[in-house]
């Protein structure tokens, strides 16, 4: 039985796209809070016999948001459906309807939505069994 790598390269192709996206957007907030200029800041004299204390607050954690949610096709509600680009009541319907699919390339397959559509939600859709 010989198994296709297709589905496994889709999908790194799919993380890889991801993880440039967050790097690409950290740059861009990085280049912006580093073109926006900086207030002066004057230093109040301080005696010399004064000890210096340093108070450091614990810096937070970023919050890291999920860039992409994807959308399984087998178990999604209609709601779930409708929020995809394209996809409307009757689309969702048809989806719902002709469910259980191995592959989310089976939408088209099994002509449930055309290829242009399928194209546009490909990346954000799955078909977990």
């Amino acid at each position: 039985m010989r198994l296709s790598l297709v589905p496994t390269l889709r999908r790194h192709r799919a993380i890889i796209a991801a993880l440039t996206a967050t790097l690409l957007a950290a740059a861009s907030m990085h280049a912006q809070a580093s073109a926006s200029p900086q207030p002066a800041k004057t230093a109040a004299p301080q005696p010399a016999t004064a000890a210096k204390t340093v108070n450091r607050a614990p810096k937070a954690a970023p919050v890291i948001t999920p860039i992409r949610v994807y959308v399984d096709i087998n178990h999604a509600t209609v709601k779930e459906l409708k929020n995809l680009p394209g996809i409307g009541d009757v689309y969702a319907a048809r989806i719902i309807a002709g469910r259980p699919y191995a592959n989310k390339s089976q939408l088209v397959s099994k002509k449930i939505i055309d290829a242009a559509l399928y194209d546009t939600i490909q990346g954000m859709i799955i078909a977990k069994q």
